[in-house]
Order: C-alpha cells, then structure tokens, then sequence
C-alpha cells in the first residue's frame, strides 16, 4: 500500500508572529520555518503504518515557494521514502491545494492520504475535506488512532461529545490531531540520508490546475492588546465588579 501525506511549510510555532507595517501580511522574512505541527503527526503516523508492514511506501507531496524542499527533506529524513514538490509562488487558497493534490493521486494512485487536521498559519481547516470530496473518497477527520485490516481502516475521531469510532473503505483520507502520535527526532544519519533521496518537482501548470487566488487579503491587523487584571481583595468586591463593569458578550 503507498501512503501519499502532504506537508506544508509555515512559520514556526514557537515564533511570535508579525505584522508587516503596510499590513498587507504577515512578516516571513528572516523568519524560522518548519512543517506545520500537524503534518509532522500525519508524516508519523504514515511512517508507523510501514514499520508494521502495512504500507509499502510512503510519499510526501508539498505545495509553495522553492523553500518547500527544506519541508519534505525534513519529512524524508523522519523516515519517509520520497518527496513530491509542486513549485508555486504567491499564496494558495485550499481549493487550490485540493486540486493540486488531486492531481498528485491521479498520478500515484495512493490507497490511503493521511494529512494534517489543519495548517497553523491560516486554520482554515479546509483542504482534507475538499479533497476527499473531489476525489469521491470516504474521510475521516481529528483522528486520533487508525488500524488498518485489509482494505478497511477503522479509526477513532476526536468530536464534541466524545469519541467517534469509524470503518472506511479503502482508498480514503484521514486528518490527524494532536493526540494521534509523538512525532520523532530526526537522526544526524537520517538527516544525511535524506537529502539522496528523490524529491520530484512539478507546477500547477503540469498538473492542469490553475491556482489564481478568488479572495484578496485587504488588510491583516495585530490583535488589540490586552487589558492588565485587577486585583480584588474581596469576594464582594469581585461580585460588585461583575455586576457593574463587566462586558457582556
């Protein structure tokens, strides 16, 4: 079985975002980068999956700017076996990705995509889901354990109420949480290894999808700084405050 999971470069988690002072975006330049939290668990998972025998291969596919190497050389040297990189630069609205990656399945033909519940960056929460629906596949989303017996997959979704145990069909998709796995360490070995392996490079244009963005970003604003706390030395006092100044929302 080949796993196909995308990746995405996005600003580092542990960096404090900036605004550009035109506000037209988000300040990137002379900024650490990293794979998105998310798709680093779905790269291990999909990893896992192939240390129990269960798949044969694992490929990554992402979709940006030339940076984007670095992202797949850091999922390769986790343990994946080779890379895809569909060269684009500007932003990519999650249609999109959809499409550009429907396209990479038309071309791999994976029995299983494993992909990352969302991208930090923007949330949007969107790209697994108009995938699996472009390619007419079952999904099942916020996973946060999957076994795979023949060609089903049984796996358990984090909801509101709970947990949701669920059986697909293959080929499907999945969208990883936070609580589906550690992702590893890369090793120094692995990390030298990984820059043989084959990183294979296409444009939107090859795939036939045309990328051209359907919303412009007007305008991107720091959130309002919050107000300091005030300090009661009284529960009276506490209860007169929300009585009389607190904010209804």
């Amino acid at each position: 079985m080949k796993i196909l999971v995308p990746v995405k470069r996005v600003v580092d988690a542990n960096v404090s975002v900036r605004v550009k002072a035109d506000e037209s975006g988000v300040e990137l330049g002379n900024v650490k980068m990293a794979m998105n939290p998310f798709c680093e668990i779905a790269v291990e998972e999909a990893i896992r999956l192939r240390e129990k025998g269960l798949a044969d291969e694992v490929v990554l596919v992402s979709a940006g700017s030339a940076k984007s190497e670095e992202t797949l050389r850091t999922g390769l040297a986790m343990g994946a076996d080779r890379g895809i990189l569909i060269e684009a630069e500007g932003p990519l609205e999650p249609l999109a990705v959809a499409r550009l990656l429907e396209a990479v399945v038309g071309n791999e033909s994976p029995e299983l995509v494993v992909m990352g519940k969302q991208a930090v960056d923007d949330d949007n929460n969107q790209t697994g889901q108009m995938l699996a629906g472009l390619l007419d596949w079952p999904i099942a989303t916020f996973i946060s354990s999957i076994e795979i017996s023949g060609d089903e997959v049984v796996v358990a979704c984090e909801v509101d109420n709970g947990i949701e145990t669920l059986k697909l069909k293959l080929p499907s998709l999945v969208t990883a949480d936070l609580r589906l796995n550690e992702p590893r360490y890369a090793s120094l070995p692995n990390i030298m290894k990984a820059k043989k392996k084959p990183v294979d490079k296409t444009t939107p244009a090859e795939l036939g999808v045309d990328v051209t963005p359907h919303l412009e970003v007007i305008k991107v604003a720091q959130p309002p700084s919050r107000k300091a706390g005030v300090l009661v030395t009284s529960a009276e006092e506490l209860i007169e405050k929300l009585r009389n100044e607190a904010q209804v929302i």
